[in-house]
């Protein structure tokens, strides 16, 4: 049941790292949770979320997104949902096109005929190579800036405010992604050898916990201070990037673990960021969460004795 003045909230992209933890952290601040589902994801890890979101399967079509929007009637959406690929293949094209451009512009069409008051959409770094305002890495940072700039149509044609949030290298506890941390973890677990490449361009590590605060706090601010925001794009970073190579020594130093890496063993990948781009911060929003105790947090809950606990409930 909704209370009086409760936040009504559709989240996509949940079944993902950062969706879940966002969801998590909209039940927290007792928002009226609802998730945008495909029929094929594995919904169990959302059925344990404390705080009973609602479910809402979407079959990929218009007619399908209306439907969830009747039942759904959220004040505000939250777009996380995508493809993320630095590369592609043919095969990845069509997937790629549907979730990060058709399913943004259905949710988006829905949004303009309930009257949805709020979007909150995400966008990437790699929108801006070479620190240009835009210039995409990949075919996957061109589909997030197409969405942004059909975002704009329907902002121009209707009351919805919105705004996007670009993030950046996000990590912490319970990433199942094959990236670097896991890379790492996994070769200190099965005595492995990592080879990488110089390990020199610079990364911006935020970790999950305050991703999700800024997503919580652009609701806030596109619901108190709309016309501050509204239209633009913010970066989710906490502005103290450190090279690759600067990464795994301090990963290294922490588990005093004894993982062979083979710098410059792999070349860069084309249109490597060699440094991240610097957009503007989330007014009022900061990174709390330094890379020591972050990465700390996540090899805590790697050890046996936490994932005993976890297992446990």
């Amino acid at each position: 049941m909704r209370k009086r003045g409760q936040e009504r909230v559709l989240l996509t992209g949940a079944t993902g790292f950062i969706g879940r933890r966002l969801a998590e952290t909209l039940l927290e601040a007792e928002c009226n949770v609802h998730l945008l589902v495909r029929p094929s994801s594995d919904k169990k890890p959302l059925y344990a979320l404390a705080g009973e979101p609602v479910l809402h399967e979407h079959d990929g079509t218009m007619q399908g997104m209306m439907k969830l929007f009747r039942a759904a009637e959220p004040d505000t959406v939250i777009h996380l949902a995508g493809v993320t690929l630095p590369d592609h293949s043919v095969e990845d094209v069509d997937a790629m096109l549907q979730a990060n451009v058709v399913l943004g512009t259905q949710i988006l069409d829905a949004c303009l005929r309930f009257k949805t008051k709020r979007f909150i959409n995400t966008g990437t770094y790699w929108q801006h190579f070479n620190h240009d305002a835009y210039n995409p890495v990949c075919l996957y940072a061109a589909t997030k800036q197409a969405l942004e700039d059909i975002l704009r149509y329907y902002t121009e044609t209707s009351t919805l405010r919105a705004l996007t949030l670009v993030l950046y290298d996000v990590y912490g506890p319970g990433d199942p992604r094959d990236k670097l941390l896991s890379q790492l973890e996994r070769a200190r677990r099965d005595g492995g050898e990592l080879k990488l490449t110089p390990g020199r361009q610079l990364v911006d590590f935020v970790h999950v916990d305050d991703v999700a605060s800024a997503y919580v706090h652009a609701l806030k601010l596109l619901s108190e201070r709309a016309s501050d925001v509204h239209g633009r794009s913010f970066s989710v970073r906490t502005g103290k990037p450190v090279s690759v190579k600067e990464f795994i020594e301090t990963y290294l130093r922490l588990t005093q673990a004894n993982v062979p890496v083979e710098f410059g063993a792999k070349p860069y990948r084309p249109r490597v960021v060699m440094s991240p781009w610097e957009g503007p911060l989330l007014p009022g929003w900061k990174a709390r969460i330094g890379l020591e105790d972050g990465l700390r947090r996540t090899i805590d809950c790697w050890s046996p004795k936490s994932k005993a606990k976890a297992a446990h409930g």
